[in-house]
C-alpha cells in the first residue's frame, strides 16, 4: 500500500488556499502515514502573467511546518519540502534556495516554457500541440543541464492537460527520442521522477507520465520514484492511490520512494 503523498500544497503557494491543518487531517482519513508539504517557488515567473507570484516566505514556511510536524507528531509523519520551477538560468539561484533551510525534499517541475506558462490558453495559438509537447521537452531537457538542486522531477508531460487536443497528440513512441534523453540523464543523476496523479483529476486518461513512460524508465534501470497527489485542495490529498498502486505494479516497481533530509527511503508498494 502507498501511504505516503510527496506532492502537496497549501496557502503557501499561490494557487491553492488549502488549510494545513485540513490537508494533513484528510492525509490522516485516508490512512496516510506520510506526506510532505511542496509549496511551490517559481523565481523569474513572467511578469505578463504578474498578478501570480509563486514564492513564499521561506522562514515562515519552514518555521510553520516545523510546528505543525510537532503538533502532528503522533499522528502523521510531516516532512517539509519544496517545488521548484526550473528555467535553464536558475540554475545558481535554486542551489542558495534549497540549501538555505534543511528541506526533506525538493521537487523540480518545468512549469515556465521559453517566459510563457502552457497554463494560459494564448500559448496555444501558436504552435500544434505536438510542436508544443516538443518545446516541453526540450526545455525539460535544458533544465537537468543546468539545475542539479532537486530530487525527483515533477510531473514530466502535464504540458498535455494543456492541449487543445490532448492525448490525440501525445504518446512515448511519438517522442521517445528526447522523452529517453530526458530519462537517461535523470537516472545518470542519481536522481528519480515522481507518479503525479493529478492527471486523472484533471480528466486525462493516465497519471503524469504516462504509463509507457513509467515502464520505460524501469526498463532504463530507474529505481527513485515518488508518488503524489499534486494536491492543492484537502479532499484531493493521495487521490486515487490506490490505482497509482496498480499502475506501479504494472510497469515493474515493487517499491516506491520516500525522501527524509533528501535522502531516498524505499517502501515495498
Amino acid at each position: 500500500m502507498i501511504s505516503g503523498d510527496f506532492h502537496i500544497h497549501t496557502a503557501f503557494s499561490a494557487d491553492s488556499e488549502a488549510d494545513v491543518h485540513a490537508v494533513l487531517n484528510s492525509a490522516i482519513e485516508k490512512g496516510m502515514k506520510t506526506v510532505c508539504i511542496t509549496d511551490h517557488w517559481d523565481a523569474d515567473y513572467p511578469e505578463k502573467y504578474e498578478e501570480v507570484l509563486f514564492q513564499f516566505d521561506s522562514e515562515a514556511y519552514v518555521r510553520g511546518l516545523e510546528t505543525v510536524k510537532k503538533e502532528y507528531a503522533k499522528k502523521l509523519d510531516v516532512r517539509i519540502g519544496i517545488e521548484i520551477g526550473m528555467q535553464p538560468h536558475l540554475g545558481s539561484f535554486y542551489k542558495e534556495l534549497v540549501n538555505q533551510y534543511p528541506y526533506d525534499f525538493v521537487i523540480g517541475s518545468v512549469h515556465v516554457i521559453g517566459k510563457d506558462d502552457p497554463y494560459y490558453k494564448d500559448w496555444w495559438d501558436k504552435y500544434t500541440d505536438r510542436q508544443m509537447y516538443q518545446k516541453a521537452f526540450d526545455e525539460t531537457l535544458s533544465n537537468l543541464d543546468q539545475i542539479e538542486d532537486f530530487d525527483v522531477l515533477g510531473h514530466i508531460d502535464y504540458i498535455v492537460r494543456y492541449g487543445r487536443r490532448q492525448e490525440e497528440a501525445y504518446s512515448y513512441e511519438r517522442f521517445c527520442d528526447i522523452l529517453d534523453e530526458v530519462l537517461k540523464k535523470v537516472i545518470a543523476s542519481g536522481r528519480g521522477i515522481e507518479l503525479n496523479t493529478s492527471g486523472w483529476k484533471y480528466g486525462l486518461d493516465f497519471c503524469h507520465p504516462h504509463p509507457d513512460v513509467l515502464r520505460r524508465y524501469r526498463e532504463l534501470g530507474g529505481e527513485i520514484i515518488t508518488v503524489g497527489s499534486d494536491a492543492h485542495k484537502p479532499e484531493h490529498v493521495a487521490y486515487d492511490f490506490k490505482r497509482a498502486e496498480e499502475v506501479l505494479k504494472l510497469c515493474g516497481f515493487t517499491y516506491y520512494t520516500q525522501f527524509r533530509n533528501r535522502k531516498p527511503e524505499f517502501l515495498k508498494i
